[in-house]
């Protein structure tokens, strides 16, 4: 249970936080680019929800959102050789196969790309384009850690399989693929 009665503590005002475990770590720590990146996509997946998309994709979108917090709180908490006084939350392999569910159910849909896409078309498919990268950032930022600390190898995963639904849902919003824009190879080159 999460209580907040005050928002500002002044802990942080020396460039410093706490993690899930009680430990104070630097502000810049990798740890906590990690998690501050998956914040920021969270924010940017609710900036797609403010343009009320489908009620199927708002119902993905929000157990998504939802996921991103345990992502977060997984992220806040190292992995230890030391028993924990209480069980941290974890992501999980089945988060990761309802992602593959989903971009399968999505892709059912579109036709094969028979070139690379310019990320656009509608609002939706756009924002979800956005979405798309800061996740694909957010997965490098993880990475970065996991070269340095014990990280639970589901939330790469579970990154990594996000932006790839993110893709295709950017996609069944731009009228199912029909909409999306084509990437011309050197169509720009000749002056004209």
């Amino acid at each position: 249970m999460v209580y907040l009665n005050r928002i500002y503590t002044k802990t942080g005002d020396a460039g410093e936080t706490s993690l899930g475990d009680g430990r104070r770590v630097a502000k810049t720590d990798l740890r906590i680019g990690a998690y501050g990146s998956v914040d920021e996509l969270n924010c940017v997946l609710g900036c797609v929800l403010a343009v009320r998309p489908s009620e199927e994709m708002t119902t993905i979108l929000i157990r998504i959102q939802n996921d991103l917090f345990d992502v977060g709180a997984d992220l806040c908490v190292p992995e230890s050789d030391q028993p924990p006084k209480y069980e941290p939350l974890r992501v999980t392999a089945e988060q990761v196969c309802r992602l593959e569910r989903w971009i399968d159910a999505a892709t059912d849909r579109l036709q094969p790309l028979t070139s690379f896409i310019l990320p656009g078309g509608s609002v939706i498919a756009a924002q979800l384009h956005l979405a798309r990268t800061v996740c694909r950032r957010s997965e490098i930022e993880v990475l970065r850690l996991v070269a340095n600390e014990r990280v639970n190898p589901q939330v790469a995963i579970y990154l990594n399989r996000l932006s790839d639904l993110l893709f295709v849902l950017a996609r069944c919003a731009n009228n199912d693929g029909k909409d999306d824009v084509l990437w011309v190879p050197g169509a720009n080159r000749e002056s004209k």
